[in-house]
């Protein structure tokens, strides 16, 4: 069997509920397709695994069966599928369990917006798969030497791998501390899992279990999406709950920054513009802000300052903050707002409602759509990005390759990414974006007043702000030779514990 000790890179089997182009529910999605790429583009074996949804059936190419698994205690057959992602030459396995799986739309809840009620069942499945993959398959010539795990979907593997001697090491990378994947212990008891993992140091957490923590627990690393985000897991404030467990783990837990694809994000070469621009070529950008408001059914205005914002639409995202700041915000007759998302529907609904009386200055499109997106970064001048919380943030930095002033709260990756405009930051050269501190309205509102002032009384500055985000280099190349050196440190450590269970 081929692994990594066989070759001169790692062999890296990458684990998500979610990867772009096959399915996308926000930027854990991005992450699955960019990161294993970049692995491989550094030399790694790295290959993707997710569950078979329709649509991923659908999308991958040259799909074919490699092997009929035939787990126990399962609703149906369980097969695991092989391919390659649409746009790139990166191999994906698909775990097809139609009982589980074979269902249209979002991966993780109804028509109704309600999470499925078998979630456990069928994120547990996943997990078992993963642990079945990661031993290896006869069917399959390849093991990898290390299992790179993502949020609570994926938690349980880890926690199966941990008895196996020769197994993978674990890494295992929480996105948003938040989703940690919590049923009662009623549905502990239906999973039939060993019942010494209902404990302090395993799965139980709060009279609860909790995916998320066993996979904190078991892997050999862990990790999160920025430094910052990192060091707020850890604090009260922010680790719900978890941050006593996270403090912990010392330097077995860190952060490390996201990237960004520029293949898929880059003004100069993106399909989905209507005209593609530059850094020396800043005029061209106006095209995509006309084309943006005829999408948007907005007045054809190059002079409206257009601010974008795509998202979750929950508090987390600061979406409420937006909405309590839109009546100062459409008394200036010279802003149009843009809005994509979807998630609570009070919230959506507040949107609608809003712009259903301002149709001449705020549109939304509730759902996702990939090139609606991109038209978005592209088109907007300014992208709101109030978050609460944001353990990475990925349109920030979209933003900023699209020259468009990213307004964010001074957060996790949002701290990381985008430097404050201020006297000292224009005149040296490194102002990127408007941070601001506390999360509410006042705060917000005296960010946006900011940007407004140096978009109308400076456009000389606005456009040095333009050029200076888009010379950022936030490429995935930076952060997956961080991530390869830490595939080290954990296949070292799993490498120390097996030679203390032999000796």
């Amino acid at each position: 069997m081929t692994s990594a000790s066989a070759r001169d890179g790692q062999a890296v089997l990458f684990a998500s509920s979610e990867a772009h182009p096959l399915i996308k529910t926000g930027g854990l999605a991005d992450v699955a397709a960019s990161l294993p790429t970049a692995l491989r583009e550094l030399g790694h074996d790295a290959r993707l695994i997710l569950p078979a949804y329709p649509q991923a059936k659908r999308l991958v190419r040259e799909l074919r069966v490699l092997s009929e698994l035939g787990l126990k205690n399962t609703q149906g057959p369980v097969t695991l599928l092989g391919g390659l992602l649409p746009d790139r030459d990166l191999p994906v396995y698909l775990v097809d369990a139609p009982a589980y799986f074979c269902r249209e739309g979002n991966p993780y809840t109804d028509v109704s917006g309600h999470d499925w009620g078998d979630n456990p069942e069928r994120f547990l499945l996943f997990a078992r798969v993963l642990a079945r993959v990661s031993l290896g398959l006869p069917t399959i010539d390849w093991r990898p030497e290390v299992l790179h795990c993502n949020d609570w979907q994926t938690g349980l593997a880890p926690v199966f791998l941990d008895r196996y001697e020769e197994r993978p090491a674990t890494i295992f990378t929480v996105h948003n501390v938040a989703y940690q994947g919590l049923f009662d212990r009623a549905t502990f008891d239906r999973l039939a899992l060993p019942p010494a993992l209902w404990s302090i140091g395993a799965v139980e957490f709060h009279q609860r279990m909790s995916f998320l923590k066993g996979g904190i627990v078991f892997a050999d690393r862990t990790n999160t999406v920025s430094p910052t985000y990192a060091d707020e897991a850890r604090t009260s404030a922010f680790g719900c709950g978890l941050d006593g467990l996270l403090r912990q783990l010392g330097s077995r837990f860190r952060g490390i920054l996201n990237g960004v694809d520029y293949r898929q994000w880059d003004p100069s070469r993106d399909v989905s513009l209507v005209q593609r621009y530059d850094r020396d070529s800043l005029e061209l950008k106006t095209s995509n802000k006309l084309a943006l408001q005829r999408l948007f059914d907005l007045p054809h205005d190059e002079h409206s300052i257009v601010l974008g914002h795509i998202g979750r639409l929950v508090e987390q995202k600061g979406i409420d903050l937006i909405l309590d700041l839109l009546p100062k915000l459409l008394e200036r007759g010279d802003l149009q707002i843009v809005v994509q998302g979807e998630g609570d529907r009070s919230l959506q609904q507040r949107l609608l409602e809003q712009a259903a009386r301002h149709p001449a200055q705020l549109s939304v499109r509730i759902g996702y759509d990939e090139s609606r997106a991109h038209l978005i970064e592209a088109g907007s001048d300014i992208f709101l990005m109030p978050s609460r919380f944001e353990p990475c943030g990925l349109n920030q930095m979209y933003s900023l390759r699209y020259g468009t002033v990213p307004i964010a709260r001074r957060t996790g990756g949002l701290a990381d990414t985008i430097v404050d405009t201020n006297a000292n930051t224009l005149s040296n050269g490194q102002a990127t974006g408007f941070l601001f501190d506390e999360a509410n309205t006042d705060a917000l509102w005296a960010a946006i007043e900011r940007a407004l002032a140096l978009y109308r009384d400076a456009p000389d500055s606005w456009r040095q702000l333009m050029r200076t985000g888009m010379a950022q280099d936030l490429s995935w190349e930076a952060s997956a030779q961080r991530y390869q050196d830490f595939y080290q440190e954990a296949i070292d450590a799993r490498g120390s514990q097996e030679r203390a269970l032999t000796a």
